[in-house]
């Protein structure tokens, strides 16, 4: 990727096309060249305890084998083909903790992407313009906005939907794809539709996000509303000046903090002093919201999309989306119904046995244990609030915590000590650190380790072990062709993951 500012796009109001602002005209043509673009930066608190702040819902496969970042690209296999546009590479834009399990779940799934990691959460709209000045790079481009955690059933009518939003975007207006609404959902922006302009499409009159139920339920009912998909489709010259006019601060911010940028690897890294400058806002509110007031020229669009949609958003809609037994049931992992109906039940270890209930939810991890009605998951964000308040570690990583180099287990823990297993892949290696209020007992149970401690270099293999005293610097590699496994016991007055320094990182982490 290039690092450049741009020069930003105006759209003639006469043809919709782009001009330079320097009066150059651009090149009247239709604009093939389309860029997935895949906003992974969320956090998923409404599905908590499977979702948390360090792995968050996008990366979980909640309702398959595959996550749903992943089940999210995958959508596009075979668009090139059957539609015949240029597809260009696809770009991720997540969060920074998050840019190797991130990585690590494309190349598993076989996927190729730019990865832009942002240094810290600016909203929806700040990482739309992100993409649009990294797109913007090769030129002109139609960029389509897609979050990475809805579900999608009907592939092939999603792909439909989205080639009809093409042809609108190339024209010069900001798409957004529109689903008919079933129930007067309060979790949902809803579009308010105004004159038919196409095949399944309207230009739109208005947003309203999340109104309030007796409101919803009035814009169902009325057939001239549908929800909002939080999937936008316009091109990259239209959205930089759309924003470098309603949300000026924001768009000097995004492009600088692309341009100040660095390749780190695989990942592009956007200066963090830059992006933090940037407000932090939803494509909704800094932008659409504003399209009817601010500019004729610059319009709205929603185009149909029946393909079987969830946001996923909490778990009643997670239970909405999967198949039910006779009852109105789901469950997942070790569970028994006795009697129950219209609930949910998932468990990642433990026996969940549920008798007698009626619109339950019950969501069972290594650490916590979510009992609910199915009418109030709204509510589970509150929770998670007040772990946050309590600071407690629940709220941010499970028990199980994956790290670029592989993942650790905590087992046990009391006052004074913490044992854990630890997991490095093959090749991989922990930074070159030291801790200053805890000492390590290393026992290898699988494979071998490459072990530094202070000036000394050995190797240990199975059923061997070492001891890693406080204050000395030390590092675990993995030299091996299959994974090495150790037991870690830690001792001493503070065993939080704070206590660490470090020398040397292969993965860049501070």
């Amino acid at each position: 990727m290039r690092r450049e500012v741009r020069d930003a796009k105006t759209v003639d109001p006469s043809t919709h096309e782009p001009a330079l602002t320097s009066g150059v005209q651009a090149a009247r043509q239709p604009v093939m060249r389309v860029v997935p673009v895949v906003l992974a930066g969320g956090s998923g608190s409404r599905l908590w305890p499977m979702s948390r702040e360090q792995y968050p819902k996008q990366l979980l496969g909640i309702t398959g084998a595959s996550s749903l970042l992943q089940s999210t690209l995958e959508r596009w296999r075979g668009f090139e083909a059957d539609r015949g546009r240029k597809v260009a590479t696809p770009l991720v834009i997540c969060g920074d903790d998050h840019r190797f399990i991130t990585a690590k779940q494309l190349a598993a799934s076989a996927v190729n992407a730019h990865i832009i990691a942002e240094p810290s959460r600016r909203g929806t709209a700040s990482a739309l313009t992100l993409a649009a000045a990294a797109a913007a790079d090769a030129g002109d481009s139609i960029i389509v906005a897609m979050p990475a955690d809805h579900l999608i059933a009907d592939v092939p009518s999603f792909q439909e939907a989205i080639n009809v939003a093409l042809s609108h975007a190339e024209a010069g207006a900001i798409v957004t794809l529109g689903v008919p609404p079933t129930r007067g959902d309060t979790g949902f922006g809803y579009i308010k539709l105004g004159n038919e302009i196409g095949r399944n499409a309207y230009r739109i009159e208005r947003f309203v996000e999340k109104p309030a139920e007796e409101l919803a339920t009035q814009y169902v009912n009325s057939g001239g509303y549908w929800w909002n998909s939080g999937i936008f489709i316009t091109r990259t010259s239209v959205w930089l000046e759309t924003v470098r006019r309603l949300q000026p601060a924001m768009f000097e911010a995004c492009v600088a903090a692309y341009a100040n940028g660095r390749q780190d690897g695989s990942f592009y890294c956007p200066a963090a002093e830059d992006f933090s400058r940037s407000p932090n806002d939803s494509i909704d509110y800094a932008v659409m919201e504003h399209l009817s007031s601010f500019d004729e020229h610059v319009y709205g669009v929603a185009v149909r999309m029946e393909a079987g949609w969830s946001d996923l958003g909490a778990w009643d809609a997670v239970w909405e989306a999967s198949e039910k037994d006779a009852n109105g049931n789901v469950a997942r992992g070790r569970v028994i119904l006795e009697g129950a109906t219209s609930s949910f039940a998932h468990s990642d270890g433990r026996l969940i046995a549920c008798v007698g209930v009626s619109n339950l939810v019950v969501v069972e991890t290594d650490d916590a244990l979510l009992v609910a009605d199915r009418s109030r998951v709204q509510d589970v964000k509150g929770v998670v609030e007040r772990i946050k308040a309590d600071k407690g570690l629940e709220a941010n990583v499970h028990r199980k915590v994956r790290r670029p180099w592989g993942y650790y287990d905590s087992i046990d823990q009391g006052e004074r000590f913490q044992v854990k297993r630890i997991v490095v892949e093959p090749g991989a290696c922990l930074s070159l650190q030291l801790h200053h209020h805890r000492a390590e007992h290393w026992i290898v149970v699988r494979g071998t380790a490459h072990v530094t401690r202070g000036e000394e270099k050995f190797l240990l293999s199975e059923n061997e072990s070492t001891f890693i005293p406080l204050g000395v610097r030390h590092q675990l590699e993995n030299p091996g062709k299959v994974p090495l496994e150790i037991i870690e016991v830690q001792s001493g007055a503070y065993l939080g993951e704070d206590d660490i320094v470090r020398f040397d990182d292969k993965y860049g982490r501070v």
